[in-house]
C-alpha cells in the first residue's frame, strides 16, 4: 500500500457511511408509511458492505512483499537491493490501487412481515380492521444510526491524522 493508500482505505469507508446512514435515517423517516408506490407498507432497507480489492488480508500481504502491485511493498523490495531512496521512490504514486477499502455493495429490502395494528378508521385498513405497518424499531435504527456516526468520526480522525503526519514529515525535510 502507498502512503495515499491509508487516506484511500477511510475515504471508502466514509463514502460507505455516509450511505448507511442515508439508509438508517430513510427507515427511521418510513417507520409509519402504510402504502408506498409498489403497493403495501415500507420495506426497511440494509446495507451490504464488500471489500474493496478482492481478495483476502493474507492475499493482499503477499502480494505487496513480493512486489506484484508496485506499491510501498515493492519499494521495500526493491530499497534492499537498489539503495533506500530509488526504490521508495518507484512506489509513492496516489494512482496505485489501495486494497482493503470498502464498498456498498448494494441495498436490500428487509423481508419480514408487516406488523398488524388494529386501527378500523385508518384509510389502509383491511376488511377486518387492521393495518400493515412496517416491521421498524426506532431503537435499532437509532444504534444503527450510532455505529454509522461512530465509524464515520474515527475514519475522519484516521485521515486528520495521516494529514497531520504528512505535514510533520515535510517538516523535518525543510
Amino acid at each position: 500500500m502507498n502512503l495515499f493508500g491509508v487516506m484511500d482505505v477511510s475515504a471508502s469507508a466514509l463514502q460507505a457511511e455516509r450511505v448507511r446512514a442515508e439508509v438508517v435515517a430513510s427507515n427511521m423517516a418510513n417507520a409509519e408509511t402504510t402504502r408506498t408506490p409498489e403497493g403495501g407498507p415500507y420495506q426497511r432497507h440494509h446495507v451490504v458492505f464488500e471489500a474493496e480489492g478482492g481478495g483476502s488480508f493474507q492475499e493482499s500481504l503477499v502480494n505487496q512483499m513480493n512486489g506484484s502491485s508496485g506499491s510501498l511493498g515493492s519499494g521495500f523490495k526493491n530499497a534492499l537491493a537498489g539503495g533506500f531512496s530509488t526504490g521508495l521512490s518507484q512506489g509513492l504514486t496516489a494512482a496505485n490501487g489501495a486494497p482493503g477499502g470498502v464498498a456498498v455493495a448494494g441495498v436490500i429490502s428487509d423481508a419480514s412481515a408487516p406488523l398488524e395494528r388494529y386501527d378500523p378508521q385508518h384509510p389502509d385498513a383491511g376488511p377486518d380492521g387492521f393495518v400493515a405497518y412496517p416491521d421498524i424499531n426506532p431503537l435499532t435504527e437509532m444504534v444503527d444510526l450510532m455505529g454509522a456516526t461512530r465509524s464515520y468520526g474515527m475514519n475522519a480522525s484516521a485521515i486528520t491524522a495521516e494529514k497531520g503526519m504528512f505535514t510533520a514529515s515535510l517538516d523535518l525535510l525543510k
